[in-house]
């Protein structure tokens, strides 16, 4: 307002300051100027990086925006092509509170742009977020592409230019586990490939902009989300690629085909009453086999009836983690109901079917770690199933008939199947010993002893291909001799083993043992009778961390050893060649060790057990002597 009481307008915008930790470029407050901020360095731009004095209801000047702020930049990093990984802080474990990290991108090729995906992302919703934007200014507004919380994400984000930026925000609360991002180069005015659905198929392999996707799903299964999506200009899709999911209510008239819990195996969810019914031709049967079946015990069911009505006759009733038998029907309708309550679930069921006539037998399918002889089912047929080498038949007979039972057309017993066993006797010249279940996890409480013959005058050698137990609970020792109170050759769990292992005579046992809590993948060891020669001892081999010395393995010869940085070898002693063609004592072991004196102008200390996880309850000191008057 002038002297007289007029209103006059403002034509200078307040001083808009400097960010602490930051600085702004430009002192012109007039209307139409632009000034902008940066931060100085390990410090990051939260706000508008430039900001326009305005005329506001045509009598005041503002600016545009608030001042900028500056905040210290916690973690982060700066990244190049061609590809990579990268997570948030402390994942999968929650990230910190109170963090600004900050991730810049940069293709190696100037004329590529950077394209990322989400292996894992959750965020607190709507108070941690993942900002993502085009170019190397980082927290510039008009860069943005996405503003991330909660759990959902795109399939793929794309930037514009050869450059991507990335800031994750916490606030001072609970967190959750982050994120896991993968990113690579990929051709300019691009979107990416989004995939295909699991269970769908796709239409089109063009990712350039303006290009079209169409989906559409498997037999027996609904689409949800967008039938198309296109390659916009900005690199985008316009949609997540949909999903397939198997209905709850449905018919199948297929002569085979696929039954699927709800979002298998994602888990199925609750409250669900689901029935499916398999309609075969008058005159013929329906089998089922279970591919994967895992629900909450004694609260989830699968009802298997013999016929289309809720009181058909029971076939059988399911839950729980145990898979079930093989099914057949008496007729030419099954039906199945799959009821969950409303609380928790499992992984779901995979149920595959297929018809037959009444003078055959279902298909049996080909067991794992088996190979199947004879694809003929009729009536008197016969098929043989031999095991994989390490495994045995743990269900069922080498070889079953199709026959006539009590008037039914059946197989004349069990479909066989195999695994690996818990111990056993061999003493054929070479072979395999497999943990049990392998190759998936081994059970809890085991305790298996197996033991290696060779012939009189022979040596065995084992030899470790895989190897992975639960560390310091889950164990397996290897004897030099026919039992438990043979000498030791070696204890070993984790991952840590030797390339191979001598008996000294034509005996070799071994004992794995479990605990009743978690469990690995567990082993896979080959084994083989060896002759000794006359002038020589066997190759000791080498231990894990460490080195040997020498090559000579004739009678009288020496070979030592030595550690790694921060190991410490077990037997100093080096080993010789005597004369019964057998080393002096066993191959030393490399080990990091709870505490110790260390001495030497520099050197290494590892944790007990490394590289594995250290041990439970330990109070290790290590004390470190330099040269007198060193520090």
């Amino acid at each position: 307002v002038n002297e007289g009481g007029i209103k006059q307008a403002s034509n200078l915008c307040p001083d808009p300051g400097e960010p602490e930790n930051g600085k702004r470029i430009g002192s012109d407050f007039s209307l139409g100027a632009t000034v902008q901020f940066s931060c100085d360095e390990d410090y990051v731009l939260q706000g508008s990086k430039s900001i326009t004095c305005q005329r506001i209801a045509e009598v005041f000047a503002a600016w545009s925006d608030h001042r900028p702020v500056c905040k210290v930049k916690t973690c982060g990093s700066n990244l190049q092509g061609p590809g990579g990984t990268f997570t948030s802080p402390n994942f999968p474990f929650q990230y910190d509170s109170n963090a600004q990290c900050v991730w810049v991108i940069t293709a190696i090729n100037t004329n590529k742009v950077i394209q990322i995906n989400f292996e894992e992302f959750d965020l607190e919703i709507g108070y941690d977020t993942l900002t993502i934007g085009d170019g190397g200014e980082v927290g510039d507004p008009k860069t943005v592409l996405q503003v991330l919380t909660g759990s959902f994400v795109p399939d793929l984000i794309v930037s514009m230019s050869n450059q991507m930026w990335l800031h994750l925000q916490t606030d001072e609360s609970v967190g959750s586990i982050g994120f896991k991002v993968n990113y690579k180069e990929i051709e300019k005015e691009s979107c990416g490939d989004p995939g295909t659905p699991l269970y769908g198929i796709r239409e089109g392999d063009g990712f350039s902009n303006r290009d079209v996707l169409r989906f559409e799903c498997q037999f027996g299964f609904e689409l949800i989300g967008e039938k198309s999506i296109i390659c916009q200009e900005n690199n985008q899709w316009s949609a997540n690629i949909p999903i397939c999911i198997f209905p709850c209510l449905s018919n199948f008239t297929a002569p085979m085909g696929t039954v699927l819990s709800p979002d298998y195996p994602e888990g199925y969810g609750n409250n669900l009453n689901c029935i499916w019914t398999i309609i075969s031709d008058p005159g013929s049967r329906i089998h089922l086999s279970f591919n994967d079946f895992d629900l909450e015990s004694q609260f989830d069911f699968l009802a298997v009836k013999d016929g289309d009505s809720p009181d058909s006759p029971i076939i059988g009733t399911f839950t729980g983690a145990e898979v079930p038998s093989h099914l057949t029907s008496n007729g030419h309708i099954l039906r199945l109901e799959f009821q969950a309550d409303h609380s928790m679930s499992g992984r779901g069921f995979n149920i595959t079917y297929n018809t037959f006539g009444h003078n055959e037998c279902p298909d049996p399918g080909v067991p794992i770690n088996a190979r199947r002889f004879g694809d003929n089912f009729q009536l008197g047929s016969s098929i043989s199933v031999i095991c994989e080498e390490g495994f045995i038949k743990t269900q069922g007979t080498e070889t079953i008939t199709c026959m006539l039972v009590d008037g039914k057309v059946m197989w004349s017993g069990p479909i066989p199947k195999c695994g690996a066993p818990c111990g056993g006797h061999f003493s054929s010249p070479s072979g395999v010993i497999l943990s049990p279940g392998w190759p998936g996890y081994y059970k809890d409480s085991l305790n298996c002893e197996w033991v290696i013959e060779a012939e009189p005058g022979h040596s065995i050698k084992i030899t470790f291909e895989r190897f992975q137990t639960e560390l310091n609970y889950d164990v397996l020792e290897v004897h030099d001799g026919p039992n438990l109170l043979s000498p030791l050759l070696g204890s070993y769990n984790g991952t840590q083993v030797p390339q191979f292992l001598f008996s000294s005579s034509n005996f070799i046992y071994l004992l794995f043992t479990t605990d009743n809590s978690r469990s690995n993948n567990g082993f896979k060891i080959h084994y083989e009778s060896v002759t000794v020669n006359t002038y020589s001892c066997l190759d000791p081999g080498i231990p894990v961390h460490g080195r040997r010395y020498g090559h000579d393995f004739s009678i009288g010869s020496t070979v030592s050893f030595s550690c790694d940085p921060g190991y410490r070898l077990s037997h100093e002693e080096p080993l010789l060649c005597e004369k019964n063609h057998w080393w002096s004592h066993p191959l030393p072991t490399c080990d990091a060790l709870c505490g110790g004196d260390v001495r030497g102008p520099s050197g290494t200390i590892l944790s007990p057990g490394y590289p594995e996880l250290y041990p439970n309850s330990l109070n290790c000191t290590w004390t470190v002597d330099v040269t007198h008057g060193k520090g």
